[in-house]
């Protein structure tokens, strides 16, 4: 729905011009106050697109009533790589902010981020996103990824040290601007991702068409975030990975990296066993096989945009789990067998 006494901006405005993203999902209490500090926001126009994604109180009707807030969205939760696509259709800015409807923007954040992002080799921007409840603590200091397609967030609960935007492999779908026109180059997401390695995807892209990503330590947000463990979660980041690795990663990568890869799904079954998810992981492969046409259609499509060599892009990936949130079994000796091997063969890629 489209509330039409929402506001719009300033025609001629001489302010940056950002519409930012938010998804209402669920009961969350932190989404008027998220909504009315983006609203608030310094040294920019900001127009708030809310994509009802299923949210259950009445803030979506609350919210709507409020200048330069506009509503889409049928109040079904289609994932947030859909909903954000959804959103950034309505949106009206040269800016594109994503920013979780948990999260809670600085002042300055979205300027400043505007301000990185403009830089003429830089692509997207992300903030430095805190916990809300500990915010002397890092969120992410930007997303990590594994040369085998595993991404998590890096700097997990330690203190920013920090004072000038710092390359990452990837943002943190959290908060992060980029422009209206990069979005548009890359198509936005793939809503087959649905939730998870969507903003890594989307990263990771950036790098390959030759554009940096940066995270940007003076922008902050503070996030309620918290670290579920649940069947379905575990299917969608195991599916998805191997989507993420199947359609971004070069022949030669794929066929230098087949044993670690291998390996890692060995190890991935042994611990879908072990915690009682291994239906979900088969269920992820039984997806993958029936959406095999998408995947082939997708990679030629990726590699066709594609303008940097794999031997370039992927000197931003890590080869090393160094997250206290993803422990495999045995994670010391599959870094050094992974570290050694990475060594060895990344000269041919």
């Amino acid at each position: 729905m489209h509330d039409p006494n929402a506001g719009s901006f300033v025609e001629h405005s001489r302010l940056p011009r950002v519409s930012a993203i938010v998804l209402a999902w669920k009961a969350e209490p932190l989404l008027r106050r998220s909504v009315e500090t983006l609203l608030a926001s310094a040294k920019v126009e900001v127009e708030v697109v809310l994509v009802d994604n299923g949210c259950t109180t009445d803030d979506v009707e609350v919210l709507a009533k409020l200048p330069g807030v506009v509503v889409v969205g049928e109040g079904e939760n289609i994932g947030f790589s859909a909903g954000c696509n959804l959103g950034v259709t309505a949106a009206s800015g040269d800016y594109v902010a994503l920013v979780n409807g948990d999260a809670i923007v600085e002042p300055n954040t979205l300027a400043r981020l505007v301000e990185v992002v403009d830089q003429s080799d830089v692509g997207i921007a992300a903030g430095a996103v805190r916990l809300a409840d500990e915010p002397d603590l890092l969120n992410s200091s930007g997303n990590e990824v594994h040369v085998l397609g595993v991404s998590w967030i890096g700097g997990f609960r330690e203190r920013e040290t920090r004072s000038e935007p710092t390359e990452t492999a990837g943002a943190m779908g959290a908060c992060l601007v980029t422009s209206r026109s990069h979005w548009d180059r890359l198509g936005g997401f793939d809503p087959h991702y649905f939730a998870y390695h969507e903003d890594a995807d989307l990263s990771i892209r950036t790098w390959r068409v030759g554009l940096r990503v940066l995270n940007v330590p003076d922008a902050v947000a503070l996030h309620r975030y918290e670290f579920s463990r649940n069947s379905f979660k575990y299917y969608l980041v195991e599916r998805n990975r191997l989507m993420f690795v199947a359609t971004l990663w070069g022949r030669r990568p794929l066929l230098l990296l087949a044993p670690p890869l291998l390996a890692l799904e060995l190890v991935m079954l042994l611990l879908a066993i072990k915690e009682g998810w291994f239906r979900d992981k088969l269920r992820g492969y039984g997806w993958l096989w029936r959406h095999r046409r998408h995947l082939g259609e997708r990679r030629r499509q990726l590699h066709a945009e594609r303008t940097v060599p794999d031997r370039v892009w992927m000197r931003v990936l890590t080869d090393r789990f160094n997250t206290p949130l993803i422990s495999p079994p045995g994670v010391g000796l599959l870094n050094v067998l992974m570290s050694a091997y990475w060594r060895v063969v990344r000269r041919w890629v």
